[in-house]
């Protein structure tokens, strides 16, 4: 029989492939940082992506209303009345509704 020291080649063969294996299943499953969570907070990033540019487009109306309206005062006071309800003392409103007791008025013309 051959005499063979511990520090043979088949040996640290043997050593790195256990050790890669233990260092996988740590990365994989043990670490805080594992794959699981990993995915979660991909799909999470893509929603809050999703989410971040329906509000910049919220944002860019919002700019445009803005600007449309407090550049005049007799926009301002349409605004004022359509969006809130504004009215003057002493004068009644009527708001005609449909059927689905929404405002005939802010229904958009397709």
């Amino acid at each position: 029989m051959k005499n063979r020291s511990f520090w043979s080649l088949h040996t640290l063969k043997n050593f790195y492939i256990a050790t890669f294996v233990v260092w996988l299943i740590w990365i994989l499953f043990l670490d805080n940082n594992n794959v699981r969570i990993v995915m979660s907070n991909r799909m999470k990033m893509k929603d809050l992506e999703k989410e971040k540019t329906i509000l910049e487009e919220k944002i860019r109306e919002v700019k445009k209303e803005r600007n449309e309206v407090f550049g005049n005062p007799r926009m301002l006071e349409k605004w004022a009345r359509e969006k809130f309800m504004m009215r003057k003392p002493n004068e009644e409103v009527y708001v005609i509704v449909d059927e689905n007791n929404q405002p005939v008025e802010s229904k958009k013309e397709e």
